[in-house]
């Protein structure tokens, strides 16, 4: 612990933080740099580090752990024994940068070319060595040969059934944006979408209610949705990403999954070519971490759950494309499912129903623009759009007119335009902005919105409708109503209760609202690190006072600690003549200013003034 310590104290602020950040430990009590040795040298602060390594960081710790038996702990002995144990040119070459790494992870410290490993480490990996994990020279040998594959397999078969998940998954997605756009959904305090906003989002992308939280983790994890404040929108990415093809979209999703995947872990599957299943997927992962453990089984099943819902397995066996995505080849992967997705269409039937029949995918393009004028009734691989007067109110409040939607109409249909549908289209934009809605005057004050119409009746008929008890309409004139509520919520109220509504402003002239909401990604704010505030406690005891009370308080907390770890030390003391004379001491405690100690080779026991021991240092290996 001595060595970690001082280690740690010659390490700079920044090089102290981040050697913090890749380790758990507990910080409670933790006050200066032997404390924070101790915490990291803890067991379940050993487990979790070197249950992380990956096998050619365990297999240089585990050659260093052997030596540290024989005395030998320098960076050229690992760098021997790795080639005693024939581990391959680029692993031995690479011992100094591995020992670095070690180090900067707090298993092991390197001084020059010496390496020491503490006791609590070595208490942790060596009984393990051989057993639960394979010894030093098992972790130094290659990865095991791949094995041709003798099945016959119909991959046709499977890129179809992974083509169809993909796809589902993918337009789910999709609608779980539209809606959002629409409306946000509230995040709880306690985590999670309110309930009413799961099942209106389930709904929407016609999935089932318990696997919506992992589709929406997804989108979260590619940046398709934002959280402001309590409510989650969709986001500018989340849009652009809307806009693209099937295969387009589906390929942001499987980068972000590929993303999770550590870099020399997606070259070790990507070599299986023909003959990687779910078995040889977990074999390849458990060699690559083989003090993993329980992490690596619940990751696996992770990743193999979200595989399955990109098309990236089936039956819980990967798919061809996975290697092509472990590979970096995303096009190619994309391309492959994209040869089985449904074909997009850029044409649908118009009915005298008001209905709108796509009798495949509508493009991405021309779908948004059809949804600002129309409600979708159902999805599938054809799907329904319905147009009503209240669709038509809300495109044209977005700045769509009569012609702009009935010219997009001719466009896009097969069947040419009913005449009911635009009848309804004319009728509704003659409507339109009979029923206006705008910022209060201060005057009155706390109504924040105003209501206008000619049509007495159409007031009469707001201040007494039931469905719009919640915006609080109040009517103060014959043509005029007041709430509470800003105009935007009011308006939107007046929408969906399908009232010809249109916004203006104070002059009077008609303002375009879009319900189509969109959050920018925004910049992280600021976190409180609590391994910065950690090491505002730690340091400041080195920031303070003259130098030679630090280094007296520095060696009294050496000799403390090697006395609660009845640790051996090598005691450099100063002799009367100004020569010094080393000893080798066991610490038992300090205490106004002298230390009680045994001497080791002696025999008895010594009390020695503080000022008078020069330096302290680990014991040699073996004494």
């Amino acid at each position: 612990m001595l060595e970690l310590a001082a280690r740690l104290r010659g390490l700079s602020r920044d090089s102290l933080a981040a050697a913090l950040h890749s380790r758990e430990f507990e910080p409670t009590g933790v006050r200066d740099l032997f404390d924070l040795a101790e915490a990291v040298l803890t067991p379940d602060s050993i487990d979790h580090a070197v249950g992380r390594l990956d096998r050619r960081h365990l297999a240089v710790l585990a050659t260093a752990v052997e030596l540290v038996a024989d005395g030998d702990t320098t960076v050229d002995g690992v760098r021997d024994a790795l080639v005693r144990h024939a581990a391959s040119a680029d692993l031995s070459g690479s011992a100094g940068d591995l020992l670095d790494e070690l180090s900067g992870l707090m298993l092991l410290v390197r001084i020059d070319d010496r390496v020491h490993v503490p006791a609590a480490v070595i208490a942790r990996v060596a009984p393990r060595l051989g057993a639960e994990l394979p010894s030093a020279a098992e972790l130094t040998a290659p990865a095991p040969p791949v094995l041709a594959s003798g099945d016959d397999i119909d991959r046709t078969l499977i890129d179809r059934r992974a083509a169809e998940t993909a796809y589902a998954t993918v337009a789910a997605t999709a609608e779980v944006l539209a809606a959002l756009g629409t409306q946000p959904a509230r995040e709880l305090a306690k985590g999670g979408l309110a309930l009413p906003d799961s099942k209106r989002l389930a709904e929407a992308s016609g999935i089932a209610l318990d696997a919506l939280p992992r589709l929406f983790h997804r989108a979260d994890e590619a940046g398709l949705v934002v959280r402001e404040g309590a409510f989650w929108l969709e986001s500018e990415r989340g849009a652009e990403w809307s806009l693209e093809s099937t295969a387009g979209r589906w390929r942001r999703l499987a980068e972000c999954w590929r993303d999770r995947i550590p870099e020399a872990l997606r070259d070790l599957v990507a070599r299986r070519s023909e003959s990687l299943t779910a078995s040889t997927l977990g074999d390849d992962v458990r060699w690559f971490y083989p003090a993993g453990g329980r992490w690596i089984d619940e990751g696996l099943e992770r990743l193999i759950g979200e595989a399955e819902a990109l098309g990236l397995a089936v039956a819980g066996e990967p798919a061809p494309t996975a290697l092509l995505v472990l590979a970096g080849e995303l096009d190619q992967a994309a391309a492959r499912l994209a040869a089985y997705f449904p074909a997009q269409v850029e044409q649908v039937y118009l009915q005298h129903d008001l209905s709108i029949v796509s009798p495949g995918p509508l493009e991405p393009t021309l779908d948004s623009r059809l949804r600002g004028f129309a409600d979708v009734e159902g999805r599938d691989l054809a799907s329904t759009y319905r147009v009503s007067a209240a669709s038509v109110n809300r495109g044209l409040a977005a700045g769509e007119t009569a012609s702009s939607i009935l010219e997009f109409l001719g466009g896009l249909s097969l069947t040419g335009i009913p005449q009911p549908l635009s009848y309804l289209v004319h009728e509704a934009a003659a409507k339109f902005g009979s029923l206006r809605v705008s910022l209060a005057d201060e005057a009155d004050a706390p109504a924040r919105a105003s209501v206008r119409s000619d049509d007495e009746q159409l007031v009469r008929t707001l201040a007494v409708d039931q469905s719009l008890v919640s915006v609080g309409l109040r009517q103060t004139g014959p043509h005029r109503l007041l709430s509470r509520f800003p105009p935007e919520v009011v308006f939107w109220a007046l929408s969906d209760a399908r009232y010809p509504v249109a916004a203006e402003d104070a002059s009077g002239e008609i303002i375009r609202l879009s319900r189509h909401h969109l959050a920018s990604v925004p910049e992280p704010a600021p976190k409180p690190d609590p391994i910065e505030t950690l090491l505002d406690v730690v340091l400041a005891e080195g920031d303070e006072g003259d130098e030679g009370a630090t280094e007296q308080a520095w060696l009294a907390r050496q000799l403390e600690a090697a006395a609660r770890s009845k640790e051996t030390l090598t005691v450099t003391v100063r002799m009367p003549g100004g020569d010094t004379a080393d000893y080798l001491l066991a610490p038992a405690s300090v205490a106004n200013g002298r230390l009680r100690a045994r001497d080791r080779k002696a025999d008895i026991e010594r009390t020695l003034p503080l000022s008078a021991i020069a330096a302290v240092s680990p014991a040699p290996a073996g004494t």
